[in-house]
């Protein structure tokens, strides 16, 4: 494993009821457009990777796909194992992944080649796993984070409140845009690359967001948080609570929730 393998093994460990009472009700969001782009119907053979809470798997289930699923951390694949009952899941960390060759007609990852320490090595992988003609379909985030990814960053720099040292950029932040993370599934080998921007709200209530994405350590933000006096957190909330008023749903419709803009890139692929 890499470094930045290393550092997200540690960011994560304990993490999952967190990830997903917060940042895992964003991504669902992902989920059909997800399937629908790797072609997941009834019989399809399909590998989730990243599968976190397992949402996307319960999903595949529910068309009648037959899903296996793996994630790195073993509290996440317990999560995916609660809500999907009998589901084959794996702990492993990509790139390794511990199928033969051609076992899948689809694979798929929400939000996780971002959090890989060798996206390229990791994708090469998911190639071997898929049979001649099988889809691959990966989404990720914009970057840099904006909006709901980005707000508690942005009030962060507000705050002038620096980002400590010791965190590890993502070695995917060079493919956050949509001709990068296609050429780089294009050098993988796979054929009929496509990439689109996909965009939605996130209607949420802003401490739950605060909470959930700032105090509970979820993601790197959570840890420059967590890295913080009491004093500089005080400040960045007060940054956090001027800068969500800005995202305010109208006429007063959502008791006080936000709706916050979320920006994502969809890949697919066949082998």
């Amino acid at each position: 494993m890499t470094d930045f393998d290393l550092y997200e093994r540690e960011l994560w460990d304990g993490r999952a009821p967190a990830y997903e009472r917060g940042f895992a009700r964003m991504t669902r969001y992902m989920v059909g457009p997800l399937l629908d782009a790797a072609g997941v119907a009834a019989g399809t053979r399909v590998l989730e990777v990243g599968t976190g809470p397992g949402f996307v798997a319960a999903e595949a289930v529910r068309r009648g796909a037959e899903v296996s699923a793996l994630d790195a951390e073993p509290g996440m694949a317990e999560a995916a194992l609660r809500n999907v009952p009998g589901l084959d899941v794996r702990v492993a960390v990509l790139p390794e992944v511990p199928f033969p060759d051609g076992t899948f007609d689809a694979v798929v990852g929400n939000f996780v080649i971002n959090h890989v320490g060798a996206p390229a090595a990791a994708l090469t992988e998911l190639r071997r796993v898929l049979r001649p003609e099988g889809r691959l379909a990966l989404s990720c985030w914009v970057m840099p984070g904006v909006g709901a990814l980005g707000v508690v960053r942005e009030a962060m720099d507000a705050a002038g409140v620096p980002w400590p040292d010791g965190i590890p950029p993502s070695p995917f932040e060079e493919y956050g845009e949509a001709m990068a993370f296609q050429r780089l599934v294009t050098e993988a080998g796979f054929a009929d690359v496509a990439v689109e921007e996909v965009t939605w709200e996130h209607v949420v209530d802003p401490e739950e967001w605060w909470e959930t994405g700032a105090l509970s350590r979820v993601g790197s933000t959570g840890v420059a948080i967590g890295r913080q006096d009491a004093a500089a957190v005080a400040r960045i909330k007060a940054e956090y609570d001027r800068l969500v008023a800005g995202y305010a749903v109208p006429d007063g419709a959502s008791d006080g929730r936000v709706a916050l803009p979320a920006h994502a890139l969809l890949a697919s692929a066949r082998h």
